[in-house]
């Protein structure tokens, strides 16, 4: 069974910058494509970016081009979303999937505040 733990949450003024990391626990992590996913409370889940198994090929919502980067390290089994500029409005629990399914770890909480 696949366990993908996130971190690198937290909480962040206007315009700063986190880095959330996603370790996975799988032997085959690099044969799969990943996807970050957040959600407010309340609210549906919103997809924020994709990255394919090589790491080669990115996508990301329209909300989020030009500020956050998603990158993989496939020896260290490791899925990064590499934020910046963030809003107000960024504020969600953010977490990570196999592209495709319903993410099922505990997410980490980013806030963006002043």
């Amino acid at each position: 069974e696949v366990q993908l733990v996130e971190s690198g949450g937290g909480l962040v003024q206007p315009g700063g910058s986190l880095r959330l990391s996603c370790a996975a626990s799988i032997f085959t992590f690099s044969t799969y494509a990943m996807s970050w996913v957040r959600q407010a409370p309340g609210k549906g889940l919103e997809w924020v970016s994709s990255i394919n198994s090589g790491g080669g090929g990115t996508s990301y919502a329209d909300s989020v081009k030009g500020r956050f980067t998603i990158s993989r390290d496939n020896a260290k089994k490791t899925l990064y979303l590499q934020m910046n500029s963030l809003k107000p409005e960024d504020t969600d629990v953010y977490y990570c999937t196999k592209t495709g399914t319903v993410p099922r770890g505990q997410g980490t909480q980013v806030t963006v505040s002043s």
